[in-house]
């Protein structure tokens, strides 16, 4: 009897010790997900699942060990039941019974499940039971070709998006035409230094610049007045045959120099 008691303390002790064990994975894992979720990779999730499966696996081992078979023999039966709050029962269950009443005994030494689970499980058992075999075949059948294609096309957006981030991003314009542009448009570099015949530099006599010609119709008016005659007449010439094609109208007194002012701006 002494032997017995010994060999059933032994494997209560390696029992507890498994449950605790993987009491304490569950709880590691369930912090993980209400903590640690925007952390959280894959390849974490799969391990945790692996360890608890691991040792569920061991703990079924251990249970169906030849020096575990005592417990099939072993009935537990309340003694005292109390609505109380018992200190005692709530250390040894980290405070999860606080009493040990009739409303808690059904559910913790209940052998079997709940009679409305029973009945679920009754109605599915008889269900199954109601497909031939043939048509459970073809409904297996089904599935697997259901999962095999979404397999297969999660894969192929998993090598498209690898090879996409891959591949370098094609290039939509000329970094040198870029640069000439803004080079001509901010330094007029590269811009042609072409003069029309008969025009000379701003700093030359007889001819006025940019800035002369801006500056009003009393500016215009004397440059018209130290220029050269000959020169001004053929420049002036089409301005003074377009206004004499308009009847009813005087002739402005006011000439300008439309030659002058195909100078570029940029002129270095």
């Amino acid at each position: 009897m002494q032997r017995e008691e010994k060999q059933l303390e032994a494997s209560l002790d390696a029992l507890l010790n498994q449950v605790a064990d993987l009491k304490n994975s569950l709880g590691s894992f369930i912090y993980k997900l209400e903590n640690e979720y925007d952390r959280l990779t894959w390849p974490s999730v799969l391990d945790s699942f692996a360890l608890l499966s691991g040792q569920l696996n061991t703990l079924n081992k251990v249970l169906k060990h030849e020096k575990t078979l005592l417990f099939r023999n072993q009935v537990i039966i309340p003694l005292v039941l109390s609505p109380d709050r018992d200190e005692d029962l709530m250390r040894q269950t980290e405070g999860r019974v606080p009493v040990f009443s009739h409303e808690v005994v059904p559910d913790h030494l209940r052998t079997k499940p709940d009679p409305e689970v029973e009945e679920q499980e009754k109605q599915l058992t008889t269900d199954a039971a109601r497909i031939g075999a043939d048509a459970a075949q073809k409904q297996i059948q089904s599935l697997n070709k259901m999962c095999s294609n979404l397999l297969e096309k999660i894969n192929k957006e998993e090598r498209e998006s690898e090879s996409g981030g891959l591949r370098p991003n094609k290039q939509t314009f000329n970094p040198a035409d870029t640069n000439a542009l803004v080079a001509a448009v901010a330094f007029g570099k590269g811009l042609s230094n072409w003069r029309p015949s008969g025009s000379s530099g701003p700093g030359q006599p007889g001819q006025p610049g940019a800035g002369t010609i801006l500056a009003g119709a009393s500016g215009l008016q004397q440059v018209q007045m130290a220029g050269a005659p000959s020169q001004q007449q053929p420049m002036l010439s089409g301005v003074q045959m377009a206004q004499a094609g308009q009847p009813g109208k005087m002739p402005s007194g006011i000439k300008t120099n439309i030659k002058s002012a195909s100078m570029h701006p940029y002129q270095r």
